[in-house]
């Protein structure tokens, strides 16, 4: 279940880095401007006063166990999601001793490489013109695990399995079909299978006439 992040506080924070400084400055006002610029997020407080309705939720817990000579060691593996529904997606994990650390290093790792999406309307059953799906096919892969991502027309909602589900929509990203193979049960490669299917859509070179049926960010934000 997604759930809403605390409230942050600008004035506890001691930027350390100088995208930090800028943003905390005001001269960095949007995420879009550090993404498109190529520049790296190497604090989750710019991401926490930029995307101020960023949501988190967790895709999976897994616990991992290894002998040691002092006896046997249990960490916590998590995989968590963050996103704004509005174009903005993020995913990580964290793996520590105790569950807390575990989900909250998970979170942080997610949002440290948060991405913009493409979205679009490339059914050719819809031709809305609106940003509720991709506009056109994306295949992703991570590990043995492969995702496409096919658009789809608007109403139809999320042909998917829970993990890719619950990426797309809070990338979001309202209708799609999807398709997956491989090893779809390891849940950190099915996530970052997803993902890189999100990612190749930015690839992707779009000849003009498509280029107003396609946005990038928020609903209202094209990229030209």
């Amino acid at each position: 279940m997604a759930r809403p992040k605390k409230e942050f506080n600008i004035d506890l924070w001691g930027p350390r880095t100088s995208v930090g400084r800028a943003v905390k400055k005001g001269q960095i006002t949007s995420i879009s401007q550090i993404l498109r610029a190529g520049k790296p997020i190497k604090e989750v407080e710019i991401v926490d006063k930029l995307v101020p309705d960023l949501e988190e939720d967790i895709l999976g817990v897994t616990l991992v166990q290894r002998m040691h000579k002092s006896g046997r060691r249990v960490k916590y593996k998590v995989v968590a999601v963050v996103g704004n529904r509005d174009g903005i997606i993020g995913v990580g994990h964290g793996s520590t001793r105790e569950i807390r650390s575990s989900i909250r290093k998970a979170v942080n790792n997610a949002k440290l490489n948060v991405v913009e999406v493409v979205r679009g309307c490339g059914s050719w059953e819809c031709g809305c013109g609106r940003p509720h799906s991709v506009p056109f096919k994306v295949t992703g892969k991570s590990g043995s695990a492969k995702v496409i991502v096919k658009p789809a027309p608007r109403g139809l909602g999320l042909a998917a399995a829970e993990v890719p589900k619950i990426i797309l929509r809070m990338a979001g990203i309202e209708d799609a079909w999807t398709r997956s193979e491989g090893q779809t049960r390891t849940t950190l490669n099915f996530a970052f299978a997803t993902m890189d299917a999100l990612k190749q859509a930015t690839k992707v070179a779009l000849r003009e006439q498509f280029r107003e049926h396609v946005h990038i960010g928020k609903a209202g934000e094209t990229d030209g």
